[in-house]
């Protein structure tokens, strides 16, 4: 939300025309405090200083124009008494149109007056989140001071950001704090947003076919809680960029609608994630729309070697095209977005970004998903397909974790700072970073003719689900096991909870025959999912023969199943195929006894 201050001056035979040539014989300086109240509307006072530089021009009256919709309770006042103020509504505000009581005039003198007003434009409760904006300057230096106090109720706590940054939490700012893209200030821990998502599937061909859907996963930055997946999936797991899939199946010509509904909760700051050697070589490499190999590319990764860099140039080289998201074009590419600089979204932004940090070195990829905004022109959206959103992110390898960055947000807003400190706005649907075009988010699962349906619904949410690690052991084994033999067998873990299952590690014994155990590791398990791993003991000498328990534990989970060991001579199967065999071995004697009685088989002497 941005405002602009235009200062007017009329006296003797100062014309409107001579405003710019006029202002310079006049110093002015603000003392603006902005008073935030519980209810969200915020109580706005400026202290303004004139004072005349010349002894040419006196001030009779002030213009102030603001970019706020909607003002209440406006009241000014001078030294001799109150002002009426003259308000007039425009295109990028309101207008305020201040006669004095007495005019400025004399070298050196001041005049010292207040204006003031109420509006619900500052601070807006989103959720579970605070936000405070304040608008900053389009020409800072038209002030020789512009001193600005944010004052907030005791019940909204310390701020969890302040953009851009102070050394403390202090909320008073000077002039060059405001910049022209203003202050950004939260309140509150984290936000929760619920969700329901729509899938559209068909198969077109004519045989079966199995398919996945990508769920938002959880991340370093949020928690994702699946409350409910109709019709449920075969298994979801999770792929090594960290996304959820759900895999289907689907007969010929048929179609499904899948149904997900859950919850999230998002943080201001990411979690540790250790990258490994091999991961971190995975998110260096060239992919379509990254071309880091491109000698221009490759040229400019030289010389920004940083995020920070790369960051900065991307939000001053490119140039967001509103056109294009109504428009629908295709693609363009780091590459592209650089040949056609005036003509980016926020896939453009995102690509740059990616390839220039991978050409310099840093492991970087892309992240789809939902973004919260109340301000499209600041703030837009433009992945096609319900219109969400596209952000990169890069390693940080002193923090050890993915850290999310917003060019586009950046380059769009004017320069709030969108790298040092995200926001509780953006819900990861996919993370890109092994492949450039997959997964496909929520939202972008439609059919023809279904390209206008809203897929993606996203609230403000309260609360969320209480949800502990709940999972399903079982064991895949027979019964019986010949000795001389590997004893063999596998470990089915299923989640049962609505959040994501940790890794766990399972221990298989079998304390009659073994003194060591089998360990296994299972990876982190999805909602909905389910995962299988084999085990194997060395095999029992030849004439075992006896019972034994194994037991299976994954945390405080116990599960023990009886197996018989018999040597191969008494095993029941080796017992009844020979019962079998002796059985046919004599009804085929019998046969052939009585078939050489038969009058063809008498040989004549």
């Amino acid at each position: 939300m941005l405002f602009w201050l235009f200062i007017f001056f009329a006296g003797g035979n100062l014309y409107s025309s001579e405003v710019n040539a006029a202002s310079s014989n006049f110093s002015t300086a603000y003392d603006v405090t902005y008073t935030v109240r519980e209810n969200g509307s915020t109580r706005v006072t400026f202290g303004i200083s004139l004072t005349n530089t010349t002894a040419q021009y006196y001030a009779s009256s002030y213009k102030v124009n603001l970019g706020f919709d909607n003002i209440t309770n406006i009241s000014a006042s001078d030294p001799d008494g109150q002002i009426t103020p003259n308000v007039s509504k425009t295109e990028s505000g309101h207008e305020i149109d201040l006669a004095f009581n007495a005019q400025v005039t004399g070298l050196g003198n001041s005049l010292v007056f207040n204006l003031s007003f109420d509006t619900f434009d500052i601070a807006q409760k989103q959720g579970r989140i605070w936000e405070i904006n304040i608008p900053g300057l389009s020409k800072q230096d038209e002030f020789s001071a512009f001193n600005v106090h944010v004052r907030v109720p005791p019940s909204f706590g310390s701020p969890t950001y302040i953009k851009p940054s102070q050394t403390t939490n202090s909320l008073d700012f000077a002039k060059e704090a405001l910049g022209k893209s203003g202050i950004s200030i939260a309140f509150g821990d984290a936000q929760i947003y619920s969700f329901n998502l729509k899938y559209r599937l068909k198969n077109t061909n004519l045989f079966p076919v199995k398919t996945e859907i990508a769920l938002p996963p959880t991340t370093n930055y949020q928690d994702v809680f699946i409350e409910s997946i109709d019709p449920a999936p075969i298994n979801v797991t999770e792929d090594k960029d960290g996304n959820w899939l759900a895999l289907y199946y689907l007969l010929p010509s048929e179609k499904k609608e899948i149904v997900v509904k859950g919850k999230t909760k998002i943080a201001l700051y990411p979690k540790k994630q250790i990258l490994t050697d091999i991961d971190r070589g995975e998110y260096l490499k060239e992919k379509p729309y990254w071309q880091t190999t491109n000698p221009k590319i490759k040229e400019l990764a030289k010389t920004l070697r940083t995020p920070l860099a790369i960051y900065e140039y991307v939000i001053k080289t490119l140039e967001y095209d509103f056109a294009r998201v109504a428009e629908n074009k295709p693609r363009l590419g780091a590459l592209g977005s650089l040949e056609n600089p005036t003509s980016a979204v926020c896939l453009e932004f995102t690509d740059l970004f990616v390839a220039l940090a991978r050409a310099a070195g840093i492991p970087a990829r892309e992240v789809d998903g939902f973004a919260y905004t109340q301000n499209e022109k600041q703030r837009p959206l433009s992945l096609v397909k319900d219109i969400l959103h596209a952000w990169p992110e890069y390693y940080d390898e002193t923090l050890q974790t993915w850290v999310m960055v917003d060019p586009t947000w950046g380059n769009t807003t004017g320069g709030v700072d969108y790298f040092t400190t995200l926001d509780f706005d953006h819900f990861a649907f996919v993370i890109k970073g092994r492949n450039s075009n997959y997964p496909v988010p929520a939202g972008g699962y439609k059919l023809p003719g279904d390209e206008n349906l809203k897929d993606v619904e996203v609230e403000f949410g309260e609360s969320l689900p209480q949800s502990r690690n709940n999972f399903d052991l079982a064991l895949n084994m027979s019964d019986t096991v010949l000795s001389g033999f590997p004893i063999k067998g596998q470990v089915i873990l299923r989640n049962k909870s609505q959040i994501l299952l940790p890794s766990l590690t399972a221990s298989v014994g079998i304390p009659a025959l073994y003194s060591q155990k089998n360990y296994l590791t299972f990876q982190k398990i999805p909602p909905y999912g389910s995962a299988v791993l084999a085990f194997s003991f060395e095999k029992t000498p030849f004439l075992t023969n006896k019972n034994a328990t194994v037991t299976i534990r994954v945390a405080d989970e116990e599960l023990v199943k009886t197996i018989k060991i018999s040597p191969f001579i008494l095993s029941k199967q080796i017992v009844l195929g020979g019962v079998a065999v002796a059985l046919i071995i004599a009804i085929l004697s019998i046969i052939a006894v009585r078939a050489r009685r038969l009058p063809f088989f008498r040989q004549k002497r």
